[in-house]
C-alpha cells in the first residue's frame, strides 16, 4: 500500500492527526491499523471490480 493511500485512508478515518503530530504510524491504536487495512481492502476490491467490468 502506497504511503499517500495511508495518508487519505487515515484523514478519512480521522486518524490523520495521531499519524502527523504524535510520531508517526507507531503511535496508532491496533483497531484503527485494523480499521485502514480494511478501508484498504475495500478500494482495492472495488478497482478490481470496476477492472473487470471493462
Amino acid at each position: 500500500m502506497s504511503e499517500a493511500l495511508k495518508y487519505e485512508i487515515a484523514k478519512e478515518l480521522g486518524v490523520f492527526d495521531t499519524v502527523s503530530q504524535d510520531g508517526g504510524w507507531g503511535n496508532v491504536s491496533s483497531r484503527d491499523c485494523g480499521n485502514i487495512v480494511t478501508k484498504a481492502i475495500e478500494i482495492a476490491e472495488r478497482s478490481l471490480g470496476s477492472q473487470q467490468m471493462k
